[in-house]
């Protein structure tokens, strides 16, 4: 099993630098894995025997050695091997729980202990999501100002306690001063906006700048989103670090600088990301967890859940997201255990009340008027405009990444989140949509206006309107409706090019929000449009019937929302948990099928552009080995076809039974870089008795060496279950059945390929021995298959550069 994600060249060239989230890694040394890091054992007994004279695969709970059974970084996990280990464990507990009270107690213990780890990632994760919340509103209103009564307070809690403000003008009050207010005494003239300009540059600046310091001095992993990562670390990738504490402390204070920054990001992707932190560190409180890769990515699954209901407070949509679109395997138990974590997260996000709206939704909505039939139409076309956008976005946005990693500009990221973050502020502050937040833009898109509303968007005639009706006719707008509307085709230009070359820079990047808001932006403007014409044209033939004079026909709200959906589904190609979302984050439960249309148009029409979304597209431009499931293997080849070695190729790498010593199994191991070594019977016959590690075999002949005496290099290796008898001037053998897999993988040779994909895909296998009549013929490897899918779709298979 070649594990060419480290080179056999002697100097370091490009090719042998990959980047995962930003960290550089070097894959230029010829050994196969970094030195062990070999735990401090107990004095137990180095050989490894079978219990009751049944062999076993690998069983934790005895722990013959150290290290055995683990896996290095950047490998693949045995998803076989550690379920079977996982049944080996609770058997043994089960066993036990017969025995005495105290066993019993212990049982039970194991098998709340996954719950209880559920509630301990809800609460953590919500109150985290709490404070970023806080945080980034108050430090985004810094830009524009500081409150006199308390600099802690945001602009909008600091008018809350003022009696002198209106409801016209609730966002004026004495304790809110601005910098220009604050520095030269004034608000009104060219100096005080040329000072206010001057200060929310300076702050946006200021804020990403610590952001991108910060990330590249303790924690590379915490920049860009972390779905892909997470992706590709639940199908049985291992990244270490990646959730680790550092990555959680940085990417929490990271993500609030980025947002408050004003660049074209989001928190709620990134917020997947730091759930999924609390997830893998609160494992290491449980044992079943901690020493169980497979255990701990059911886990992870659960935590992206909690990640999006924490960012949208939409617990269900969370759970329908990870099922979706996250998590690689997904079994019943792990759907009621996320049911469960996200159901704990929103109930702790709601008692924090970051909002200060005591709702848990992010942006609620109230229309007052039902759709009509036939405005599924302009919803249809909201959903031909995402799709695409979405198209457009990814493959813009992957060409300006490609072009990140390969040329000067991915060297200097500091200067480029500068210069984007400058840029960003410079052209957002004259117009008032792209100054505020993204998501306070979004909640006044979505909007239904009344008469009170003081928004440029609701500046409409109300000379006809009665002070007593609960609904308002279609009207018509006046001068600031227009002004608002080209302002907002201003924003929309900008919003989807600068997030094209913001997403993916050095610093916490969510894509959920700025989506919407492009989505949103150009669904509010087709509202106003059609609630124009179906004023001025009420009787013509598609408005006539359903809205007559008067009426409330139309909601420019409404089409705003359809249109965030719209493009967020064209990006991330989502449909179930996308629409599930959507209502729950609005609360517009009644406007389920517009947003299904528009959904479910926005996946086709992006789709018919480019398959892929803007999740597996980055995973493909990083070179992760992640076999997507979404993807249909229609090639006509067969197993070996793809199996190596091929006719060109030294034979297989091999290892007998009973007829090599330690110092040829070294030897092996040395000149090879393969993850792993086939058994079999011997060289002659070639029938396979089972599969070894690379990592295991290297681990216990150490460990044998350190405290077994008299095992030397003439020692001979057996992988039978009983030793035959050795001359007495023999050195001792070395007895390694044990950390055998007696049951490995195996096709025949005429396996047709689409059946092999099949198999890795669902058993999550690492590797797959090709047999004929019995006699071991080759292997394929998880990146073996992907190059052979590269190769179909006409891609460079070297871009796979892990095992």
């Amino acid at each position: 099993m070649d594990n060419t994600g480290y080179c056999n060249e002697s100097s370091t060239s490009d090719e042998d630098m990959v980047e995962i989230a930003g960290a550089t890694l070097d894959f230029s040394t010829t050994e196969d894995v970094p030195p062990l890091d070999r735990d401090k054992g107990s004095g137990d007994n180095p050989v490894m025997e079978e219990v009751n004279g049944v062999p076993k695969l690998m069983d934790l709970l005895d722990d013959p050695v150290p290290g055995v059974g683990t896996y290095e970084d950047f490998n693949t996990i045995d998803w076989v091997r550690e379920k079977s280990k996982d049944r080996d464990r609770h058997r043994e507990i089960t066993s036990k729980s017969r025995e005495s009270t105290w066993a019993l107690v212990k049982s039970v213990s194991d098998a709340f202990s996954g719950w209880l780890l559920m509630l301990l990632i809800g609460l953590m994760s919500g109150a985290l999501a709490g404070g970023i919340d806080i945080s980034a509103h108050w430090m985004t209103d810094l830009k524009e100002g500081v409150c006199l009564n308390g600099f802690w307070f945001n602009h909008e809690h600091c008018c809350w306690t003022s009696n002198e403000t209106t409801f016209q003008e609730r966002d004026k009050c004495p304790q809110w001063k601005s910098w220009a207010e604050l520095i030269i005494g004034t608000t009104e003239g060219p100096f005080a906006y040329i000072m206010n300009y001057l200060m929310y540059v300076c702050w946006a600046l200021l804020f990403s700048f610590l952001a991108v310091t910060l990330v590249r001095a303790f924690a590379p992993y915490a920049c860009g989103s972390g779905i892909p990562e997470i992706k590709t670390i639940l199908s049985g990738f291992i990244i270490r670090g990646y959730l680790g504490k550092w990555t959680l402390i940085i990417k929490t204070i990271t993500l609030v600088l980025a947002v408050s920054s004003g660049l074209s990001l989001g928190k709620e992707g990134p917020l997947v990301h730091v759930a999924c932190c609390c997830g893998n560190i609160l494992c290491h409180l449980f044992t079943k967890y901690r020493k169980n890769e497979a255990k701990r990515r059911e886990v992870l699954s659960a935590a992206a859940a909690v990640g999006v209901s924490v960012a949208f407070g939409a617990p269900i949509g969370g759970v329908l997201f990870s099922l979706e679109e996250v998590s690689y395997y997904f079994p019943l138990k792990t759907l009621w255990r996320s049911f469960f974590a996200a159901l704990v997260a929103a109930f702790t996000l709601r008692s924090i009340n970051p909002f200060g709206n005591s709702r848990l939704v992010l942006f609620y909505v109230e229309f007052h008027t039902p759709w009509h039939l036939l405005e599924l139409v302009p919803f249809v076309l909201l959903g031909i405009f995402g799709g695409i956008w979405g198209a457009f976005f990814i493959r813009a946005n992957i060409a300006w990444c490609r072009r990140r990693k390969t040329t000067w500009l991915g060297h200097y990221p500091v200067l480029e989140v500068l210069v984007v973050t400058a840029v960003t502020a410079v052209v957002a502050f004259p117009n008032s949509y792209t100054r505020t937040s993204t998501s306070e833009l979004i909640s006044e898109l979505f909007n239904d206006c009344g008469l009170l509303d003081s928004s440029k968007l609701c500046n409409y005639d109300n000379a006809n309107v009665t002070k007593s009706s609960n609904e308002l006719p279609d009207r018509p707008a006046g001068d600031d409706v227009y002004t608002a509307m080209w302002q907002l085709s201003l924003a929309l230009v900008f919003k989807m090019l600068i997030t094209v070359v913001t997403f993916g820079m050095k610093v916490p990047s969510g894509l959920f929000i700025p989506s919407m808001a492009v989505g949103a932006i150009a669904g509010r403007l087709l509202g106003i449009g059609m609630e124009q014409l179906a004023y001025y044209h009420h009787d013509w033939a598609i408005f006539r019937g359903w809205c007559s004079p008067g009426a409330d026909c139309i909601t420019p709200g409404l089409y705003a929302m359809v249109g965030a959906a719209a493009c967020l589904g064209g990006v991330t190609r989502m449909t179930v948990s996308l629409v599930v979302i959507m209502f729950e984050l609005t609360g517009g439960l009644e406007y389920i099928v517009p947003l299904m249309a528009a959904a479910m148009t926005s996946k086709w029409v992006a789709d018919a552009i480019g398959r892929e979304g803007i999740y597996e597209a980055h995973i493909r431009l990083n070179g992760y080995p992640f076999l997507e499931a979404k993807e249909e293997f229609s090639h006509k080849t067969l197993a070996m076809d793809v199996m190596r070695p091929r006719r060109s190729d030294p034979p297989l790498s091999v290892l007998t039974q009973d007829g090599m010593t330690v110092e040829d199994v070294e030897t092996m191991i040395t000149e090879t870089t393969y993850s792993g070594f086939p058994v079999v019977v011997s060289h002659e016959s070639q029938r396979l008795v089972g599969f070894v590690l690379r990592r295991d075999l290297t681990i216990s002949i150490d460990n044998a060496r350190q405290r077994q005496d008299g095992i030397v290099c003439t020692s001979r290796i057996f992988f039978t279950e009983y030793t035959p008898p050795q001359p007495p001037s023999s050195p001792p053998p070395l007895k390694l059945r044990g950390i055998m897999d007696l049951s490995p993988f195996t096709v025949t040779d005429h396996t047709a390929m689409d059946i092999v994909v099949d198999i890795f895909r669902k058993l999550g296998l690492r590797q797959c021995l090709i047999t004929h009549n019995g006699r071991l013929l080759g292997i394929i490897t998880k990146k073996d298959i992907l190059k052979h899918v590269a190769q179909i779709a006409n891609r460079d298979p070297d871009s796979i550069l892990f095992n």
